[in-house]
């Protein structure tokens, strides 16, 4: 019953301040310390949107987490990558706050969490507490800052979405302080002849622009001349106050001749469209030189959400005889801005640079699903794997197949499968299918066995191949000996790996009993920690299980004295 009245007051409320009305007063900071930002919401990562804000912890870990509003825990999940250790806060306004990467929680919730590892015997679990199981009131202790899952180093990844649709806003549109006067920065400028009879400065491909600071800090790039319809794309991050780090922006607007042409922000998303960044995003550019470009224009696939303004996909028909002022400006959260303008003139010129199609014997319809039979391996591709048509480069030799480059965004799985027929019994049971990576080093793809086929399914074009697994793990002690006294050790850790499949799982008793140990994959590093249980005998027998994703398996046995 209070669940219901709790969402039904969740719609009353969300329809009442319209969807782009935020509280700016509704919610205190999660941290107790200045907020300087590694990470911006909406900034561009691989493959998806951040859906947060990162903030700095000062180079530690354990920094005392605070609710920002009174609530209750509805989610709590622990993972060895993603979001490490993870708790969500419903509020009765409606927001969902989220707090990720985190070392632990709070007594209370570290408690729940424990007793439902050891119910579960695994230290990965997602639980869902009973609305009101775990209240907190504003400024209450929740969690204590961390480095856990897919984090680089320590810092509090937090979020706030909305409890009905799960849709991440922007954190900074909710009133936290963070100190930003600097304007973004503009890296480059591209022109992109986009329709067959586009050409920008002689050339039907991709136009890096030159630029020129002027005195009230905007620039003008040199001039275009061009004719057909073309598009701009810009290479640019933002930066605040005390923090070096080059952050995604707010917020692009474009003009041609004064009048809104394209326009987007990052106030909101839904996880659902996140990939669609590849649409946003120059992808080719990117595979081949590692920066990013903003298109200023919507290509095919592009359904974000994130446009205010759009007038034919923000791209610009050149006539010729006709001259034209774009102007693009770049904005951030706190009002800062950089401008950018380009002259264009008509001028239709022969292309000294043509535009360059490789013709291969396979082809993709985007639309529709592709199936193609190279021998030994199968391909298939889905409808709408991909976002446009386009010549696919397909070769297999043997027990190796590569599917094109990394040059082309991939949207949905796809599917490999290898004809294993003919291959010894005792190849098999130790085969994987495998990634090539840049050096040629395999990296394990979950291989799906079914007779005499293995497959798997993929978003990553490049190189598979079969590789084969039969060396076990690796487990050492780390920080004890056998037959140690261990009376005033917290913890208890060990070094777990493996060269080549992976690590699949890890299972460890004590005198005969499952215990918790946390594995922290950066780190090859399981652990510990004694007061999770209450032994009963000086003399403690350990038995650590460690599998790789091949099946191959370790045993690790030791005894250790505490008192």
């Amino acid at each position: 019953m209070k669940k219901s009245v709790f969402l039904l007051c969740i719609v009353l409320f969300q329809q009442a301040i319209g969807q782009e009305n935020y509280p700016r007063d509704a919610f205190r900071s999660p941290l107790d310390i200045p907020l300087i930002l590694a990470g911006t919401f909406g900034e561009l990562r691989s493959n998806h949107f951040h859906s947060g804000i990162d903030i700095k912890t000062q180079q530690r870990e354990g920094l005392p987490v605070y609710a920002i509003a009174d609530g209750t825990v509805t989610r709590i999940k622990v993972s060895h990558w993603g979001y490490g250790k993870a708790l969500y806060i419903a509020h009765p306004n409606g927001y969902t706050s989220v707090y990720a990467h985190l070392q632990k929680f709070s007594p209370e919730i570290e408690a729940f969490v424990k007793e439902a590892q050891y119910r579960n015997r695994s230290y990965e679990i997602e639980v869902f507490p009973e609305y009101g199981q775990l209240k907190v009131i504003t400024d209450s202790l929740v969690a204590y800052t961390g480095n856990t899952g897919g984090s680089s180093g320590p810092h509090l990844h937090f979020e706030i979405r909305s409890s009905l649709s799960e849709r991440p806003t922007n954190p900074l549109l909710y009133g936290l302080d963070v100190r930003d006067a600097t304007n973004p920065t503009l890296e480059a400028l591209y022109a992109y002849p986009l329709s067959a009879d586009a050409v920008v400065n002689r050339s039907e491909e991709r136009v890096q622009l030159s630029l020129n600071r002027q005195a009230d800090g905007s620039y003008l790039s040199s001039e275009v001349k061009a004719t057909g319809t073309i598009g701009f794309g810009i290479s640019a991050y933002d930066r605040q106050d005390l923090a070096a780090n080059q952050n995604g922006l707010y917020e692009l607007e474009q003009k041609v001749n004064g009048r809104v042409i394209s326009a987007f922000d990052f106030d909101s998303f839904s996880f659902g469209e996140t990939r669609l960044i590849n649409t946003l995003i120059d992808y080719e550019y990117l595979s081949k030189y590692r920066r990013r470009i903003q298109r200023c224009f919507k290509v095919n696939g592009n359904d974000l959400s994130i446009y205010k303004e759009l007038e034919n996909d923000g791209k610009l028909t050149v006539l010729p005889g006709m001259n034209y002022t774009v102007e693009i400006t770049l904005k951030d959260l706190a009002g800062n801005s950089t401008r950018v303008i380009i002259p264009v003139q008509g001028n239709r010129e022969e292309p000294e640079q043509k535009k360059q199609i490789v013709k291969t014997a396979h082809y993709i319809s985007s639309g529709k699903p592709n199936n193609f039979d190279l021998g030994k391996v199968k391909l298939f591709f889905p409808p709408d794997t991909f976002y446009e048509d386009f010549y696919i480069d397909l070769r297999s030799d043997k027990d190796t197949v590569t599917v094109h480059n990394n040059s082309v965004p991939v949207h949905k799985n796809f599917t490999i499968t290898f004809d294993t027929e003919g291959y010894e019994e005792a190849f098999l049971k130790s085969a994987f299918i495998a990634r090539l990576d840049e050096r040629m080093r395999p990296d394990f793809m979950k291989t799906y066995k079914r007779g005499n086929t293995f497959s798997t399914r993929t978003r990553s074009l490049g190189t598979y191949t079969l590789a084969r697994d039969t060396v076990p793990p690796v487990i050492r002690p780390k920080n004890f000996k056998s037959k140690q006294w261990l009376t005033n050790y917290r913890y208890l850790s060990l070094l777990i790996s493996d060269d080549l499949s992976g690590i699949a799982s890890y299972e460890a008793t004590l005198n005969g009993e499952w215990i918790l140990m946390e594995y922290e994959p950066k780190n090859n590093t399981i652990t510990y920690n004694f007061d999770d249980k209450i032994l009963d005998k000086k003399q403690c027998d350990l038995k650590v299980v460690v599998t790789d994703n091949v099946g191959n398996s370790t045993t690790f046995t030791s005894s250790f004295f505490r008192s």
